[in-house]
């Protein structure tokens, strides 16, 4: 499965299901939560705008469900001021002015900071009934495990043609996220009234808890009852309370059942397919009204190939025929367009059966440094190939491959399935299904501008003090030069080797390895290569041992918190980028390459204990972990792949102790959880 670096017939005579019924739908946020502050009097005396420190703020802000953000202290006096505010997109539908007008705070920011300065200097808990008071301390358990990061974009300056298609490109990401929300059976489950329950549910696109402390508490959750089980819109009912009813589906004749692009509906007995279009016909039809008409906002310009691209897509979305606007997709790049789109159904991760695609959003700007990277690998991608298949062997053989390597995006926007309650995509393939992605022609990308901003930096420089020695932390850097290359290199490694377009015995990796695992088994392929091709462009003298070295601790400090969340969610569905890391991690001590030194202090210099990373051992090892992975990839090994599960993710002794150290020291700090704003007026 070409992924993330984070997913009709009828039997004669009968009516296919129909799909709910619901109001002709506007485009709004897709969370509700409370309105502005109502206004009270004003104050006889003025506000003292350092009442409250700016990452407390930002904290209590979505607290109680404000879509307010303090982007910086500019002039660090400790007050925040009309010109350090911001707000963010999808909580709740914000009017112009609202917050500042004219360099001024309104009233309705007066209200609301009076409101979040007596909450600060109370330091108590939200205002809730005492019935509910243990559910909304959970809740705000769970927000507190995250941290807001603002993802901000200034396109003032754009021309009027390009701001009306900015605009038609935020509706669609709304209803983008409503599609996906459905997808994932959260959209019609009653909300809780209070703020947090209102900022959990935002978050999380749902009602259950995410957070690895609390992700798996059945007393944590932001609706009015609780949520048993897993919910998806993808299924009927039905069929969630069967054992394997995935693997059953999968059996079935009626081969629409597993398409992507449809939702299963009837009951085991008798499934039914429904496509999208159909399905979801109110919402996918408001889609392509958007795109459509940003497509016209864009006549007038240069962007042939972005126009190009929408009404493609618009297309699409009303005929669930994906790959006219995945050929127009392919096209677009560095050389002929400045934004960078993407909005369909693609991944296939979250949804119980790691088969059917669900809608996002990723849009933004593409970053011309790519271009250096391009350049270098261009030549290489064919002996890249070559490199994989020889660690493979037979069946593989290497095969021509046509990719392009990634474009760097800035990403303005991210809504759906791209919008993760913590992190970011900071990579990705696509597409992942039909003759572009089969035949090798797909695009891939790398987003630059995430973990960027100085709260992350000091976040990521604190962790990973509190686990590595003095020695490895010596070659650890925030530099993002090291992590973006690792990027790069995962997502050309997922058009390399046995990818999902390969079969064994005519079966493709779902098949033999079925959906949830064969998602995991690519992931690790990927990111293993990434380590793997750093190790052989040294040899062809395209990077330098120093650079490698800093990416080796970078990707095993990234693996680091993958681990920190979890192997699994609640319903025992793997967390794909969690083992792989575990597997990583797991293989790296067995052959000394990471190494844990009891009695001596970590580079904080508070905490005993640290691991050191062996630079001198780790390329053995990465080769040798490289020939496991493309091994069993290539021959289609579900035994060797189960036994790497068995062994690194879910071990007791040893290898247990190591994993619970790691989430405990990463935990301490909350998690970036990106939220973003588009500026568009001067």
């Amino acid at each position: 499965m070409l992924g993330a670096l984070v997913l009709g017939a009828f039997a004669c005579g009968e009516e296919p299901p129909k799909p709910p019924v619901t109001p002709t739908p506007t485009v709004q946020p897709p969370a509700t939560a409370s309105a502005a502050p109502a206004a009270d009097p004003e104050p006889t005396t003025p506000i003292n705008y350092a009442a409250i420190p700016r990452m407390e703020f930002n904290r209590l802000a979505l607290l109680h469900a404000l879509p307010l953000f303090w982007v910086q202290d500019a002039n660090n006096d400790g007050k925040i001021e009309p010109n350090e505010v911001a707000t963010f997109w999808g909580l709740r539908e914000v009017q112009k002015n609202e917050f500042t007008d004219g360099g001024q705070f309104t009233r309705a920011f007066r209200d609301a900071y009076r409101k979040l300065a007596a909450s600060h200097a109370a330091g108590d808990h939200l205002a809730v009934s005492e019935s509910d008071r243990a559910r909304v301390e959970l809740l705000e358990q769970e927000l507190a495990q995250g941290r807001q990061t603002l993802v901000q974009t200034d396109l003032s300056a754009a021309s009027a043609a390009e701001k009306s298609f900015v605009r038609h490109i935020v509706a669609a990401a709304t209803v983008a996220e409503r599609l996906y929300q459905r997808q994932m059976g959260a959209l019609d489950i009653p909300r809780a009234k209070d703020s947090a329950s209102q900022a959990v549910f935002f978050r999380n696109q749902g009602p259950k808890c995410a957070a690895p402390k609390t992700q798996n508490n059945a007393n944590c959750f932001a609706s009015e009852k609780p949520v048993v089980g897993k919910p998806s819109g993808l299924y009927d009912a039905s069929f969630l309370s069967q054992d394997k009813f995935c693997e059953s589906l999968s059996k079935a004749a009626d081969k629409a059942l597993m398409d992507p692009f449809t939702v299963v509906g009837g009951n085991p007995s008798a499934p039914k397919a429904v496509p999208y279009t159909e399905f979801y016909k109110a919402d996918m039809t408001l889609v392509a009204k958007e795109l459509s008409q940003a497509a016209d906002d864009l006549k007038d310009t240069k962007e042939t190939a972005l126009r190009e691209y929408l009404q493609a897509a618009a297309k699409s979305f009303g005929d669930n025929q994906w790959w006219p606007a995945d050929e127009a997709w392919a096209k677009m790049g560095v050389d002929n367009s400045k934004y960078y789109l993407r909005i369909a159904p693609d991944e296939v991760y979250a949804e119980p059966c790691s088969t059917k695609a669900l809608f996002h959003v990723s849009f933004g700007l593409i970053n011309q440094g790519s271009r250096a990277f391009q350049a270098k690998l261009s030549p290489l991608k064919t002996d890249m190939e070559k490199a994989i298949a020889d660690l493979a062997g037979k069946p593989y053989k290497a095969r021509e491959v046509t990719f392009k390597l990634p474009d760097f995006v800035d990403v303005a926007l991210n809504s759906g399935d791209s919008r993760s309650p913590f992190g970011a995509t900071i990579g990705q393939s696509l597409p992942n299904f039909g003759p572009v992605a089969n035949q090798g022609r797909g695009r891939t990308v790398a987003m630059t501008n995430f973990y960027t901003d100085p709260d992350s930096l000091a976040a990521q420089k604190g962790t990973a003090s509190s686990l590595f020695c003095k020695k490895t932390m010596d070659q650890f850097t925030t530099d993002p030069a090291p992590g973006l290359m690792s990027t790069v290199l995962h997502e050309a490694a997922h058009n390399l080797g046995p990818a999902h377009q390969y079969k064994v015995d005519g079966k493709t990796d779902r098949e033999v390895f079925g959906g949830p695992l064969a998602s995991t088994l690519e992931e690790f392929k990927a990111q293993t290569a990434a380590m793997f091709y750093g190790e052989w462009l040294v040899s062809k003298k395209q990077l330098t041992r120093a650079e490698v070295d800093q990416a080796h601790v970078r990707d095993v400090f990234w693996g680091f918190g993958h681990i920190s969340r979890g192997m699994y969610d609640e319903d025992h569905h793997p967390k794909n980028y969690s083992q792989l890391a575990a597997m990583q991690f797991g293989s790296f001590v067995k052959d000394k390459a990471v190494v844990w030194n009891a009695k001596e202090a970590a580079a904080n210099g508070t905490d005993m204990g640290c691991y050191e990373v062996k630079l001198d051992k780790m390329p053995a090892s990465i080769k040798k972990l490289m020939k496991v992975a493309a091994e069993i990839k290539g021959k289609g090994d579900k035994k060797q792949a189960e036994k790497l599960i068995a062994e690194f993710v879910d071990a007791g002794g040893a290898t247990k102790e190591h994993l619970e150290r790691i989430r405990d020291r990463v935990l301490r700090a909350p998690k970036p959880s990106f939220v973003y704003s588009i500026k568009l007026d001067q």
